[in-house]
């Protein structure tokens, strides 16, 4: 496969690596993202999730089964689920990852309990669900970008990940699914609706801040004028575009493929450049979630 040509012109709307370089300044980076997004991940829970009973799944799914049935705060709950897990994940885990957990294990009941205060907006359940999953899953987003864990879930997850080979992603919804069907025996049915509810749109929102919303386009152009359309492109969309080797699946004829990737709004662009040079060019345009590189995002 060749190398992707590149425009002279790429390096000046070359952008710069998102957040800062220092480790010193990474490490102060991450921790602030942690705290940012405990800070809002508290701020919602107690607003939306905790008024409305809903346990959307995870420790503090489990913490709102508490209160509603024994009236002990959210925090103290968590505190007590978080702090064993932590050693077991000390222990079972090792340091290093263990490590990662304890500043958001601490930070996220403490803002909880700071927060427990603020009133509703709304006792609507429906909004509840939704908006309390925007926010959390805005706050844990913000988590995962410095690459940090509020604990809980998190770290029973990895420990059931290692000691039964189940994946991750497997184990988590086991958890969250245990939640949710509790909050269905001791709450009500309807509850666990809503929860379930508030738990889509938090990973939604999550994906969502991890990939962006500039969402670009991947072309695949199958033509007989290749050099003729890669020049066009190279000079007038200043996009730079690889060549992929391939075989006709029919004929057997070795061609070129062209794959170029851009911006959504420079799709109509790109077609009518094809057009102009190959009116019977075939074209595969896909969207792709993510863009990592020169002339794109840069990390």
């Amino acid at each position: 496969m060749n190398q992707p040509a590149m425009p002279k012109s790429s390096r000046a709307r070359r952008r710069r690596a998102t957040g800062p370089s220092n480790p010193l300044t990474q490490a102060i980076w991450a921790i602030a993202q942690l705290l940012v997004g405990a800070f809002i991940i508290a701020a919602s829970f107690n607003l939306f999730l905790v008024p409305n009973g809903i346990a959307s799944g995870g420790v503090s799914g489990l913490s709102i089964i508490v209160k509603q049935a024994l009236g002990i705060q959210p925090a103290f709950t968590q505190w007590t689920i978080n702090i064993p897990l932590f050693f077991a994940g000390l222990w079972l885990l090792g340091k290093r990852f263990a490590l990662k957990t304890l500043l958001g294990s601490f930070m996220l009941p403490l803002f909880v309990l700071l927060t427990a205060h603020w009133p509703p907006p709304t006792d609507n359940p429906l909004l509840a669900a939704v908006y309390g999953g925007v926010g959390v899953g805005l706050g844990l987003g913000l988590v995962f970008r410095g690459r940090g864990s509020t604990g809980g879930t998190d770290l029973a997850a990895q420990i059931l990940h290692k000691y039964t080979g189940m994946s991750l992603g497997i184990t988590v919804v086991c958890f969250d699914g245990l939640v949710i069907l509790l909050a269905g025996i001791f709450i009500s049915p309807e509850n666990a609706l809503y929860a379930l509810i508030a738990l889509f749109v938090t990973s939604k929102t999550i994906d969502l801040l991890q990939t962006g919303l500039a969402l670009s386009k991947v072309a695949f152009i199958i033509s007989d004028r290749t050099e003729e359309l890669a020049d066009v492109v190279l000079t007038q969309l200043d996009r730079g575009l690889t060549e992929l080797d391939a075989h006709g699946g029919y004929t057997g004829q070795q061609r070129t493929v062209l794959m170029v990737v851009v911006s959504q709004n420079e799709v109509p662009k790109l077609k009518a450049i094809i057009r102009s040079v190959d009116p019977g060019a075939f074209v595969i345009i896909s969207q792709t979630a993510e863009v990592i590189g020169q002339g794109f995002k840069i990390e």
